[in-house]
């Protein structure tokens, strides 16, 4: 009897389920996947899962039907029209990729059936042209690119190769426009833009080959996961993961990093990701992890991860995003359907991993992205980048942002190593930074290569070296380098940069031409050629010249101090002598005689008052001193030598069909194509003794030298030639690096350093040393004439001592 209630309340229960089914809602949902890939796993497990989760609704019931693509855009195709068509579905959720996204969406589009598309990319017209087209994906190409700018900007890289996959139907390139102006923005350039349209190991070795010889070491990658593990394992096998090199890569690979094999893991040590954020600690998302795995496990036990990635997270809620838009309501094709579309624009709930939002037919896209460093056997977590915010170490130091992704932490680079790479390197083995001297230099001073027999070893020194050593010095990194003698000219020493014989060169000069073969610096020496040609002397011969060695006012005064002395002598001596007496002309004549007679003798024998005796004693000194110095001023400019240029600008020079010299390098071109000299009149000279004597000689009738070869010169020989005409500017000098070299934007910061602490002139006046010497004296004849600054003191002890005498005299009297 107690068997029969139960029996009749199953029946009825039963009856209740019937009636809640045929009155509850349905939607039917396809879902298309790449079962054959990591992300298609992921979505078939994580579908099943959420499944679970919506029909546990008393009000709602969901019928899905999951199909294989394989990965191939065409059979994703026709299993969208199956779908529709065979089990009438009403949404279709995936696919991952864009080529496959894009033929389902035109095949839905067409009977208007909304498709969740989880695809990274989604480009602004295909919403247009698909109004039943649904992103359900937090993909933010813009911000993404952003943060790889951001850590290129971190560790003061200026160059960065991109590789990223470019075949038929990929949307890889479609992110290079907005990596371009994100690491423009940071001072950052492409060096090498590297499509890999073909993913064999021949191609491959070759691109990464092509790579290798160059420079630039830093390599941002954009590309699926299965060409970044050949891409990775190939850079292994060719010692490209090894120090001094780096490599980031984009979320279509580091989302995917906790799905690969320890094979692939360990050819990827030391890789920087850039991948989509997602919190994991919520206790949402622990349970749904907790399932995910235990069903992964069985349906894949293949895999050798059973992690759920972003791929689950994305399709887990695109399928609760369904569930919401969707239910309530019988959705019928057409007007039924653009309805529910509608409710897109509004949408928002909590979904796995945080809140979900729609906008528009748009889920909000992510501004935030996961910094991971590949270590190990798996990754390292180390941040978190937000966009304009920049870097912290986890959400919860959101508000404790830094600019610089060095402040996460520790990174472990290629190679195992802790020092973060210079971003460059060079191709030779040695590890040394070889950089191409030329040999025989006109002045030692610029460059000169010394050999010690005992030693064997070659010294470098000069001033072009320690301007090198100096710039060397002040980089943000240490650089080895080593100096190698090269002896043939400067047009073919750049050219060995062009084939990689040296790393990079020292003293030439910076020329448009040479541009083909390498980059240059900043120039660290002036950019001037100028004219340089013997003097010739002419001798002053002037009527007045006489009068030159005092000044007016000087002979103004002598005269007066003359005057004043004899009189003060005759006035005293006077009475004393009968020869100062007699008529007035006769004692004017004798005041004259006796004034000018003091200066060249004594005469105290006729002098018979110790007064004028002093006073005489005195006014020969101060006159011994004058004439001397007249004397010498006045054989001074006798003797002195005006100094005047033979040939004053170059249209004399090509008039007369002159020979000209200049010095080794590009010169003799400048002259032929551009000064129009005929190049039978052009002599090239590599030594400093040949260039002179053949000025002096006449040999030559001008010299064209370097701004920076004339004070050297004209040290040594400042009496024999002087500069004539204007200057012409030309390149001055620099140091060459190979091109697209990352080292030159630092070495031109180096080089402002020391010139903007005076460094630069430092060594500039220890080059020049002792050869510095004055120039001819060019002054004019006025400006060498003696003034009463140099007599005054004499003047006034001898004008002192006459007049104390004449006042003692006066009032003796």
């Amino acid at each position: 009897m107690s068997s029969i209630p139960s029996y009749i309340f199953s029946i009825v229960l039963l009856v209740l389920l019937s009636l809640q089914r045929t009155t509850s809602i349905q939607v039917v949902v396809g879902a298309i996947i790449d079962g054959t890939s990591r992300a298609g796993k992921e979505a078939n497990v994580s579908l099943q899962i959420a499944l679970d989760d919506i029909s546990r609704k008393a009000d709602q019931r969901m019928v899905l039907h999951i199909t294989n693509s394989h990965g191939k855009p065409a059979v994703a195709a026709l299993s969208a029209k199956r779908l529709i068509d065979a089990k009438e579905v009403q949404v279709i959720i995936g696919p991952h990729t864009w080529q496959e996204a894009s033929r389902v969406a035109e095949v839905s589009s067409q009977g208007n059936i909304p498709t969740f598309s989880l695809s990274d990319y989604t480009p602004r017209w295909a919403m247009k042209r698909w109004p039943f087209l649904v992103q359900a994906s937090v993909s933010n190409q813009d911000a993404q690119m952003k943060a790889v700018a951001a850590i290129v900007q971190s560790w003061d890289w200026h160059r960065v190769n991109i590789i990223y996959e470019d075949d038929t139907d990929s949307a890889f390139g479609s992110i290079i426009p907005n990596l371009m102006e994100s690491l423009q923005e940071v001072g950052a350039e492409i060096s090498h833009l590297v499509p890999l349209r073909s993913f064999n190991a021949s191609s491959l070795t070759e691109e990464l080959t092509r790579l290798r010889e160059q420079q630039c070491r830093v390599f941002v990658v954009h590309t699926s996961i299965k060409v970044a593990t050949h891409l990775f394992q190939k850079a292994k096998e060719m010692k490209m993961m090894e120090k001094d090199y780096i490599w980031i890569v984009t979320n279509t690979i580091a989302d995917f990093f906790h799905s690969l094999d320890l094979t692939t893991i360990y050819s990827m040590q030391g890789v920087i990701g850039v991948k989509k954020y997602f919190p994991t600690s919520g206790i949402r998302f622990v349970d749904f992890r907790k399932r995910f795995q235990k069903k992964f496990s069985l349906d894949y036990p293949e895999e050798g991860n059973d992690e759920p990635g972003i791929s689950a997270v994305e399709t887990y809620n695109a399928l609760l995003a369904v569930a919401h838009t969707f239910g309530g309501r019988k959705v019928q094709f057409s007007k039924q359907s653009e309805m529910s579309l509608d409710k897109i624009s509004f949408l928002h709930f909590y979904g796995l991993a945080g809140r979900v939002q729609f906008n528009g037919r748009k889920l909000t896209p992510s501004h935030m992205f996961g910094i991971v460093n590949v270590i190990g056997k798996s990754f390292k977590e180390l941040g978190i980048w937000s966009k304009g915010l920049g870097f912290s170490k986890n959400i919860d130091d959101i508000a404790i942002h830094n600019s610089s992704m060095q402040n996460l932490g520790q990174v472990i680079w290629p190679g195992q190593s802790l020092h973060t790479p210079e971003g460059w390197g060079h191709s030779n083995s040695s590890g040394f930074w070889r950089n191409g001297v030329p040999t025989g230099s006109m002045f030692n001073q610029m460059i000169n290569i010394s050999h010690d027999p005992q030693t064997d070893n070659l010294t470098f020194t000069g001033y072009v070296i320690d301007t090198f050593r100096e710039a060397m010095a002040r980089l943000p990194y240490y650089v080895p380098y080593e100096f190698i003698p090269y002896n043939g000219t400067f047009d073919s020493l750049v050219e060995q940069v062009y084939l990689k014989k040296f790393d990079g060169t020292v003293g030439v000069s910076v020329i448009a031409d040479r541009y083909k073969y390498a980059d240059f610096t900043r120039t660290y020496t002036g950019s001037s050629l100028v004219m340089l040609v013997p003097v010739e002397s002419k001798t002053p011969s002037r009527a007045w010249l006489f009068l030159k060695p005092f000044t007016k006012a000087m002979w103004l005064l002598i005269f007066f101090i003359t005057i004043y002395n004899g009189f003060v002598i005759w006035l005293i001596e006077r009475n004393h002598n009968q020869r100062l007496q007699g008529s007035a002309m006769d004692q004017a004549g004798i005041l004259i005689w006796l004034s000018f007679t003091t200066l060249f003798s004594l005469q105290g024998g006729r002098l018979h008052s110790n007064l004028s005796r002093t006073a005489v004693v005195v006014w020969l000194f101060v006159a011994l001193v004058i004439t001397q110095s007249y004397s010498a001023s006045l054989t001074s400019m006798l003797t002195m030598q005006k100094l005047e240029a033979k040939i004053s600008d170059i249209e004399t020079l090509k008039t007369k069909n002159a020979i000209v010299g200049h010095t080794r390098g590009f010169y003799g071109n400048y002259l032929q194509n551009v000064l129009g000299f005929k190049s039978i009149n052009l002599k090239s000279f590599s030594s400093q003794e040949e260039y002179a004597k053949a000025l002096k000689t006449g040999e030559i009738a001008a010299g064209f030298i370097h701004a920076t070869y004339l004070k050297l010169f004209l040290a040594k020989h400042c009496k024999s030639f002087v500069v004539a005409g204007p200057s012409y500017k030309v390149g001055g000098h620099g140091f060459a690096f190979p091109k697209g070299s990352p080292i030159i934007a630092d070495f031109d910061k180096a080089l402002l350093e020391v010139t903007e602490c005076g460094k630069l002139r430092e060594l500039e006046d220890k080059m020049i040393g002792e050869e510095r010497c004055a120039d001819a004296d060019s002054s004019n004849d006025d400006e060498v004439s003696l003034s009463l600054n140099s007599f005054w003191i004499l003047f006034l002890f001898t004008g002192v001592t006459t007049t104390c005498s004449l006042a003692i005299y006066i009032l003796g009297s």
